[in-house]
Formats: structure tokens, C-alpha cells, sequence
């Protein structure tokens, strides 16, 4: 089971009309997508960053209105090997969490930059572990901040076998350490227990999803939330009753302002088979308990609108994002998404083939198709469903330029994505409305010469502005998308 972060959005009664008016193209810089690294950091003091690490240069790019670089400022204090980096942008500072090879250890940093991009004090070294004779060969820790971005946890959660074991580090706005811990959780269950995604509230506290799978889809017969207070030493779980059905592709979000956690995915009725509804439950904080939790059968309306879309009609299913609507109802989005591996290869197959490896014995095929988006009111009848079509396939590239960018302009969600094939490639533009109303054209992104969009890389920086990264063979420039 694969459980995804997701964001826990409203509907509006208005309807706002999305379409894109402006689009503004970054001069281009040197890349090699095969060793550099790059990401959108966000808007900070009304000056928009960009992250760049070329060949060992790591650097802020600043940028005005017109997309015109105003400023590179070098992050001088990286160490040589930037194993991974993560920014986090507030109105008058950047955040920035790094990991570094050093030796034969990674070492986990934190650093404050001011509303320039200039360092303020010392990098704080939040922690350091040894790596094998391999060296580096996963990510050893993670991080989780609150939406009020005044808690960060930097965190390693190991899966062994029918234990979690947690580490984590609660770090302030300032990058002071205020609490330290370590947990264990411990499941007395029939399968391998695995922890996903995490999330921190704005006291402190922190929430993990935890779940046993079993049989061949690795779908959860078992689902806990573990809490553990700021600096707490004992995780408190809570098991989500399946009625012996199977989870699949849950996630679960927090609803700071109403003291409520939110889960949504599928489920299945038997452990092999393919899904057979909607999970939905509501958890609430207080009391600990689980205020509602509905498993939701697909209709026959929609088994054969599925089914006229996709031969297996809800297969590969993955959840993406869960809309909240004001009546207490909800809207689940997903995306078809799976990998196969097959041990020859064919070399220059699909459009985005210049960004493929040459040769491997092992091939990675990335496959991103159809958005499904399923209405339900508070009763658990579903009120209207809408299926996005599109197939993306590409090779050894881990998918990065498939999938989509969401923009949310409060009443009506925006999908940007890759329309290609082995000739060809366009940018579509999906609009969805709280209606189910859909509204599909192909997006005009004129200018630089046609760069390779990757959407998914995107990032909303302000309420109708989305920062997409491109391609152009070895080089890089951003887009920015005014709706």
C-alpha cells in the first residue's frame, strides 16, 4: 500500500474561471539533469527563488516580476556533496535542509537565510549516520514542517518488520532544537508493518500513518495513526477499522483550525482482487476517536463509466488529493499511475528519449495516465464523477515529465500536464469546476524555443501564479504561469 501526502482543500460556492492569461520564460543556465538539481524554493519579500546546483555550484536564483534574474547568491557554505536539499520560504527569510557526504557518513543541516538569500549565523548539524561501503543509497532522514511553519521535525523512521522505530528532532522557526525523541511502535500483526507519509501540527504534535500489508498488491489489512506529542517518548496508535477489507492508496491529512485528520483511498474485498470502493473517514483529535469512517461501494454508473475509459477500470489507481467541501461531502482525485520492468530495451522510444540513458540491462517503463476525480455528498452518495484522459509513458526517467501540476484558485482546480507521445508533446490544460464540469484545451506556451515542461516539479507560488522547471536538451529556465 502506498500511502501519498495530499492537500485537504475547500470548495467555494463561487465558480472561478481558470485560463492562462501570461506566460513568462527565464533565461536559460547549463544543466545536466543527470547529476544537477534544481526546485522551486517560492516567493519571499515579493522576490521569487529558484534552487540550482550546477556541477557542484549550488546558488539561489532571484528573480522579478518579468522573470528577468536580479541576483545569484552562491550557497558557499554547502559542502562539496549535497546529498539533498529542501527549502522552505517565508515572507522575510528561507529555511534550507541539506544532507551532506562527508566521509563515510551523511550529515543532516539546517541553515537560516535572510530575505536576500544570505546566510544568518552557522548551519546547525541536526544529525549525522554512517552509510555502507556503497556509500549513499536512500534518503536517511526526512522532514516534516506545521502550517503555520513554526514546527519543523527532521526525522528517520525504520520499517523492521513488525516495528517502527522513530527518530526525530523538533526544531523551531529560529532552527533552535527544542525537544529530541525516540519511539518505538510495535504491531502485533500477521504482515510486515511499514510507516507512511507524516504530518505535524501546529503544537508540535506529530502524526504517522502506519500499516500492514499483505498479499501481492501489498494492500493493508491493518491501518493505525500513531500520535506522538512534541518531544514525547511513546507513540499512541488508533487502528482504523477495515471490517476485513483491504486499504489501498490511502493517505491521511491534518486539519489544523478543526482538530480533525482526514483519510481517504480504496478499498478492496479481497486481498489479490482490484478495487472495489471509496474509504473515507474522519478522525478527530480531542477525543481520539473516529467520528465517521464510510467504505463507499462503486455504483454501476461508475463501474461502466470506468470501464469505458480503462479495460481494468480501477486498477494502478493513485490518490492525489482529497477536497473537504463545506456540506461535509468530499472530493477524492486520483491518477493511474505504475511502473513495469522488463529486462531489454529499446533505445529512443518516446518523445523524451534525449533524457534517457543509453543503454541498460533493466528497463524502467513510467506510466502516468487518467485523473479521476469522484464527488460524494455527506451521506456517502456519490453526486458526479469526471475522468481526465491521458496516457504517459516514457523510459528511465522516473516519470519527471509526466504526471501534473494542480493549481487550486479556490472555486475551480486547474490540472497542467504533458500531452505527448513518441513524436510529439503539448501542454494541456484540464479545468475542473464544483459542478464536475470539465473544460480541456491545449495550453499556447510560446517562447525559448519549446522547453520540455516538467509539471510536476511545479510549484503554486501565489494564489493564480504557478513556477513550472523546463528542459531544453542540457540547459534550464523556469515558466511562470500567471492564470
Amino acid at each position: 500500500m502506498n500511502l501519498r501526502l495530499g492537500l485537504v482543500l475547500l470548495f467555494f460556492i463561487s465558480i472561478v474561471t481558470v485560463k492562462a492569461q501570461e506566460v513568462i520564460y527565464s533565461d536559460y543556465d547549463k544543466f545536466d539533469h543527470r547529476t544537477d538539481e534544481y526546485s522551486v524554493v517560492g516567493v519571499v519579500g515579493n522576490v521569487l527563488y529558484t534552487y540550482e546546483n550546477n556541477a557542484g555550484s549550488a546558488m539561489l536564483v532571484a528573480y522579478d516580476d518579468s522573470m528577468n534574474k536580479t541576483a545569484k547568491v552562491l550557497l558557499d557554505f554547502f559542502p562539496e556533496k549535497i546529498y539533498q536539499a529542501r527549502f522552505f520560504a517565508y515572507p522575510d527569510k528561507i529555511i534550507v535542509l541539506y544532507q551532506a557526504m562527508e566521509s563515510n557518513k551523511v550529515v543532516q543541516y539546517a541553515a537560516l537565510l535572510d530575505e536576500k538569500g544570505l546566510l544568518k549565523g552557522k548551519p546547525v548539524e541536526i544529525g549525522s549516520v554512517k552509510t555502507g561501503i556503497f556509500g549513499a543509497t536512500r534518503a536517511y532522514f526526512s522532514s516534516a514542517i506545521s502550517d503555520d511553519k513554526k514546527t519543523i521535525v527532521v526525522y528517520s523512521a525504520n520499517d523492521k518488520g513488525e516495528s517502527i522505530e522513530f527518530d526525530g528532532k523538533w526544531l523551531d522557526d529560529k532552527l533552535t532544537i527544542v525537544k529530541r525523541s525516540h519511539a518505538t511502535f510495535n504491531a502485533d500483526s500477521r504482515g510486515r508493518v511499514e510507516h507512511g507519509e507524516v504530518n505535524v501540527g501546529n503544537n508540535g504534535t506529530v502524526y504517522i500513518a502506519a500499516f500492514a500489508t499483505t498479499g501481492q498488491n501489498n494492500y493493508a489489512d491493518e491501518y493505525w495513526i500513531l500520535t506522538l506529542p512534541e518531544g514525547g517518548i511513546k507513540f499512541e496508535p488508533k487502528e482504523l477499522a477495515l471490517d476485513e477489507k483491504y486499504a489501498a492508496s490511502g493517505y491521511m491529512k491534518l486539519d489544523n483550525i478543526n482538530g480533525t485528520l482526514y483519510f481517504g483511498g480504496f478499498y478492496a474485498g479481497k486481498r489479490n482482487g482490484g478495487y472495489d470502493g471509496i474509504i473515507y473517514a474522519v478522525y478527530d483529535i480531542a477525543s481520539g476517536t473516529f467520528q465517521s469512517r464510510n467504505m463507499i461501494p462503486f455504483d454501476r454508473d461508475l463501474l461502466m463509466a470506468g470501464a469505458n475509459h480503462r479495460s481494468h477500470a480501477f486498477d494502478n489507481y493513485q490518490v492525489r488529493q482529497l477536497i473537504v467541501k463545506k456540506d461535509g461531502g468530499f472530493v477524492l482525485v486520483s491518477e493511474i499511475e505504475y511502473v513495469a520492468i522488463r529486462s531489454n530495451y529499446t533505445p529512443g522510444f518516446g518523445y523524451y528519449s534525449f533524457y534517457s540513458p543509453y543503454m541498460t540491462t533493466l528497463v524502467h517503463e513510467y506510466h502516468y495516465d487518467d485523473i479521476m476525480a469522484l464527488s460524494y455528498n455527506k451521506d456517502g452518495s456519490r453526486e458526479w464523477s469526471t475522468f481526465i484522459p491521458k496516457s504517459q509513458y516514457s523510459q528511465e526517467d522516473g516519470g519527471m515529465f509526466s504526471s501534473y501540476a494542480l493549481l487550486n484558485s479556490g472555486g475551480t482546480l486547474a490540472f497542467l500536464y504533458n500531452d505527448f507521445n513518441p513524436n510529439h508533446s503539448r501542454i494541456q490544460l484540464a479545468t475542473l469546476d464544483p459542478n464536475g464540469k470539465t473544460d480541456v484545451h491545449s495550453f499556447t506556451a510560446e517562447g525559448n524555443d519549446y522547453p520540455d515542461w516538467l509539471p510536476r516539479a511545479g510549484k503554486q507560488v501565489d494564489a493564480r501564479v504557478l513556477v513550472v522547471p523546463c528542459f531544453h536538451k542540457k540547459q534550464i529556465c523556469f515558466a511562470k504561469v500567471v492564470f
